[in-house]
């Protein structure tokens, strides 16, 4: 096997400014003694995004929590442009703010699958129907027995990402990405093995709203979450003329080598900087993808995991019955190595879950729901500790050992916010 060349092993990093200067701290952060924290608690928490921060690897971070339904932490670092590692030199710096608006890549899965089980809700629906009884043309090449159910779950067999998905100009196009789709040939039997599909999923539960609810997706979101909690944007993508106000993704970290390389290019069909460029293209912002963009600010997308984390409603707005939010959360797969991601990542009908010991969301987090984003963006609601939390970033690392500054911004959370139940 050939050695990695040093320069592909290095890590890209982003200019670290002075912490206090690229600070912005939200109107909206109450007093945390009112839900039964301590100031200490709360710096204590941004402290350690600021020791992620000088890592690095994110040229801007922001944070938003809820506690209790009270927002408790809203403030960002850095910069949402102007200080990337493929950025021009002379390139102006726009300061990051609570604000912003930040891409929640696969995040975008938990909402698709909540219109899913939205539908089934009101009996348009059962997620242990073939998708092919909504959608007759993706039985094609054996997937007849595929549910909705394996789709959710990552279990349908069909992981890899048809590059037709991957072409900028044909997301547009949704017949096209339709039939891309419906030829894909299943790798594994369906409901056998837990493969991660980064972007087909999106697609095809999109199509299923389509033809079920005679509505496209953007609209229904619009009409079913977004409108009804009052949020601003909170939509797949964005208008032409809000492009300035996302966050610019960076490409940071080393290179990936052998065998992670391959895996990235079988998951979502290109390299990783190739990736973070179609990320920032406008064509992707300003498009569709059901898998991949939800754009929102932090505080947004915590109040979307706040409504779930209060059985489905919002302040005056009922958007799903409590029993629909406990089967989209109720565990579906567990113990098995993901034949994609290379870890084993428990799984309910859309969300990645918490563990018992240490996971994504931090220690002791049995119950907590929600799901990561390319490569480190995080939204999640911890029914212990009542909490509703949103950790966007825009550097795009694969492995780095200054990941675990990442892990210490979680674990920091589970043990200043204590657990309300056992």
């Amino acid at each position: 096997m050939q050695r990695p060349r040093l320069k592909d092993i290095l890590p890209v990093t982003v200019e670290v400014f002075d912490p206090e200067e690229v600070t912005t701290k939200s109107h909206r952060e109450v007093d945390p003694r009112g839900v039964g924290l301590r100031t200490e608690d709360v710096e204590a928490i941004w402290s350690a995004v600021v020791r992620f921060y000088k890592t690095g690897l994110h040229p801007a971070i922001a944070l938003c929590i809820r506690r209790r339904g009270e927002i408790i932490l809203d403030r960002a670092i850095g910069h949402m442009r102007g200080n990337s590692p493929q950025d021009p030199e002379g390139t102006e710096l726009v300061k990051a703010s609570p604000d912003t608006l930040f891409n929640f890549f696969s995040g975008s899965k938990t909402i698709t699958a909540m219109l899913i089980h939205l539908l089934q809700q009101e009996d348009q629906l059962h997620v242990d129907e073939p998708v092919a009884t909504f959608i007759p043309e993706f039985a094609k090449r054996r997937k007849h027995s595929i549910t909705i159910r394996d789709v959710l779950t990552h279990r349908a067999g069909i992981p890899a990402t048809p590059q037709e998905v991957i072409d900028l100009d044909l997301l547009s196009q949704s017949d096209e990405i339709v039939r891309a789709f419906c030829d894909l040939e299943p790798t594994h039997r369906p409901g056998s093995v837990q493969a991660y599909q980064a972007i087909t999923s999106g697609f095809i539960l999109g199509e299923l709203i389509r033809r079920v609810s005679g509505q496209d997706i953007q609209r229904f979101l619009t009409e079913r979450i977004r409108r009804p909690l009052k949020m601003k944007h909170f939509k797949f993508g964005v208008d032409s003329h809000q492009l300035d106000r996302v966050a610019l993704d960076a490409f940071t970290g080393p290179t990936p080598t052998w065998p992670y390389k391959n895996l990235v290019k079988i998951a979502f069909g290109a390299s990783m900087r190739e990736l973070v460029d179609l990320g920032n293209d406008p064509r992707f912002r300003t498009a569709v993808v059901p898998a991949g963009n939800i754009i929102a600010t932090p505080e947004e997308i915590s109040r979307f995991f706040e409504m779930l984390l209060c059985g489905g409603s919002y302040e005056d707005a009922r958007i799903f019955d409590q029993r629909t939010i406990a089967r989209a959360t109720e565990p579906q797969v567990t113990g098995q190595v993901d034949r994609v991601l290379m870890m084993p990542i428990p799984l309910s009908m859309g969300f990645m879950l918490g563990l018992r010991s240490f996971g994504f969301y931090g220690p002791k987090t049995a119950n907590a729901f929600g799901h990561l984003g390319f490569t480190n963006v995080l939204g999640w609601a911890d029914p212990d500790r009542d909490i509703s939390v949103a950790f966007m970033n825009t550097g795009k690392p694969l492995l780095s050992a200054r990941m675990l500054a990442w892990l210490n911004v979680t674990r920091v959370i589970g043990t200043r916010i204590p657990r309300d139940r056992a």
